[in-house]
Formats: C-alpha cells, structure tokens, sequence
C-alpha cells in the first residue's frame, strides 16, 4: 500500500525564506527524490510562516527506511538546521484514492 506522510514546522530565527525555499530544493532532489519508493514530495508555507511537506511512498517500509536515515544524513543537515524542532507535527497515512 502507499504511504503519505506530512510534516509540519516553522523555521528557527534568523532563517529567511528565500535561504529555506533553496534548503528544501536541496534535500529535496539530494536526499528525497534519490530514495527507494520515493513517489512524490510538495512542500508548502502558510501565510504566517508554517511549512507543510507532504510525501508520497510506494510502501510503509520505504517510508521508514528513509526516516530512519534522515537525521543522519549530510545531504538534509542544512535543512535540519533551519528546522524550530519544538514546532514539528507530522503523520503518516495509508492512501486509499487517489485522482
């Protein structure tokens, strides 16, 4: 089954959005889309400042094997730097339709 999961954060100070926007590019295309079972990745930022970042897995398993080595790996550092830790929510869902 494919696996969607979300992200939702704010930045620490002094992190603008132009220097994230190009952060997120980075892990994106460097770390995510390199990813066994990667499918598809959107990120998004509200009106106040919150991010949303959505991913979509071929599998549960994929999903976790990339959690799993995402804190650890040189390509999202910067990305993790930019990241209030504090404000993090996220989710992971079974995906039953998709259009």
């Amino acid at each position: 089954m494919s696996v969607v999961e979300n992200i939702r954060f704010r930045l620490v100070d002094g992190v603008s959005d132009a220097d994230f926007r190009e952060r997120d590019k980075k892990v994106h295309l460097e770390f995510m889309a390199q990813r066994p079972g990667f499918v598809t990745r959107s990120s998004a930022v509200s009106a106040d400042g919150e991010w949303f970042v959505v991913v979509h897995w071929a599998t549960q398993e994929d999903a976790e094997a990339t959690i799993n080595g995402f804190f650890g790996a040189p390509e999202t550092q910067d990305f993790l730097a930019a990241v209030d830790k504090t404000t993090v929510q996220s989710g992971s869902y079974t995906l039953v339709n998709r259009s």
